[in-house]
């Protein structure tokens, strides 16, 4: 199953259990961790407990499919379940408001989750190659190298004791 599938179907299922502003971030090319997330509020521990539950069942029992790992707790009112290159994140309102993860992704696209149609990948960033700039002292530091200098003066000769 491919990962926009997988990301789509967590989305739905988070609906189900009425989660609410659910947002499904392109982050291909983006995140070195995975393709997309999927973002989703719940108002309650308990709510949170269900979303999570019916993401985490119906992906198994429907399409079987397991996540890699589960992890957060209700207290820290984050969970997430990480699926192969898509990570589902279940947050209360508090805490989406404070981590705002569309903020910080802002350069991810927001994918619709109800639609079906595939996704291209999006077209790889290039950046033009860095220029070489030699700082000036750099420089003054290679002129000093490549001259020559005088010969150091001996130090007088020691005088013979008799």
């Amino acid at each position: 199953m491919e990962s926009i599938e997988i990301a789509r179907l967590s989305a739905k299922y988070a609906d189900d259990k009425k989660a609410e502003n659910i947002a499904l971030l392109d982050v291909r090319g983006l995140s070195p961790v995975t393709d997309f997330f999927v973002i989703a509020t719940a108002n309650s521990n308990p709510q949170m407990r269900a979303v999570r539950d019916e993401i985490v069942a119906q992906m198994r029992d429907e399409h079987g499919i397991k996540p890699l790992f589960s992890d957060g707790t209700f207290e820290s009112q984050w969970l997430i379940v990480n699926y192969p290159n898509v990570l589902v994140h279940v947050q209360s309102p508090e805490k989406r408001e404070f981590y705002a993860l569309e903020e910080l992704w802002g350069d991810a696209p927001k994918l619709d989750w109800q639609d079906t149609a595939p996704v291209a990948a999006p077209t790889p960033r290039v950046r033009a190659p860095k220029k070489k700039v030699v700082k000036e002292k750099t420089a003054k530091k290679a002129v000093k190298k490549t001259a020559k200098k005088a010969p150091a003066k001996k130090a007088a000769a020691k005088k013979k004791v008799k």
